[in-house]
């Protein structure tokens, strides 16, 4: 996905996003929280982590730089990901064809935000989701996740296989050092072809926000317009 410091804009009449120049990241609830857990379950209990990814041959270099954090092999399904239930299905039916005990996603992108995917490939896997952890350990033939809630914590227990979207709390971010980023260069990438699926939404077209008005300063002597221009200019936030 695009990097957060990327200047969006668009084309074709404001139905693609224009790609030109942007620079492209893997999506830091991906890395920083799944990838980075499932390489500590893995190092604590000797498990194979599969890094996975919907998308054409433009993100293999992406894939190399999370392959350098850490992990056995990736996976490109090579297809377009325009649409989060036909990448939902992409991702179940590879799933699904290798019997992964565990899924392993970001709580949400950071380009559309939607956080629906995981909880579209736990349903198609028929498998237990839980959402938004910022805890996850393995106990036995099963999982215990930690999550926030409004006054507390909540604990939940699944049994595997499952699926989990991790948030912030989960792991902490490591950064590739050079023997990873050299190993990375050769593992193994397998690029599959995608499953036959339907689409059930479709972008018409994009729009950038109102730009943001000039900062206006009043002097603290002028309380006066402050209070006319809260009462006639601010908008409710």
């Amino acid at each position: 996905m695009p990097d957060t410091t990327t200047k969006i804009a668009f084309s074709d009449n404001n139905t693609k996003f224009a790609e030109a120049g942007v620079q492209w990241i893997v999506n830091p609830y991906d890395e920083w929280y799944a990838l980075v857990r499932a390489l500590e379950l893995q190092e604590k209990g000797g498990s194979t982590v599969t890094l996975l990814n919907v998308g054409l041959a433009a993100n293999d270099a992406v894939i190399r730089k999370a392959l350098a954090i850490g992990g056995d092999d990736a996976v490109r399904i090579d297809a377009d990901p325009q649409e989060s239930y036909f990448v939902a299905n992409q991702i179940a039916a590879y799933a699904k064809s290798e019997s992964f005990d565990l899924v392993l996603f970001g709580k949400e992108t950071i380009n559309y935000n939607g956080s629906e995917v995981p909880g579209m490939v736990a349903e198609l896997l028929n498998a237990p989701f839980i959402s938004q952890a910022s805890k996850l350990e393995v106990e036995g033939n099963g999982i215990v996740c930690e999550r926030p809630i409004e006054g507390g914590v909540e604990v939940v227990a699944s049994e595997l296989p499952a699926v989990v979207s991790a948030q912030k709390g989960m792991a902490e971010a490591r950064i590739p050092n050079m023997r990873g980023i050299m190993a990375a260069r050769t593992k193994p990438l397998k690029v599959v072809s995608p499953v036959s699926t339907d689409k059930l939404t479709e972008i018409f077209n994009y729009s950038l926000p109102d730009a943001k008005s000039a900062v206006k300063l009043i002097s603290p002597d002028n309380m006066d317009e402050l209070v006319r221009l809260l009462h006639e200019e601010a908008k409710a936030i």
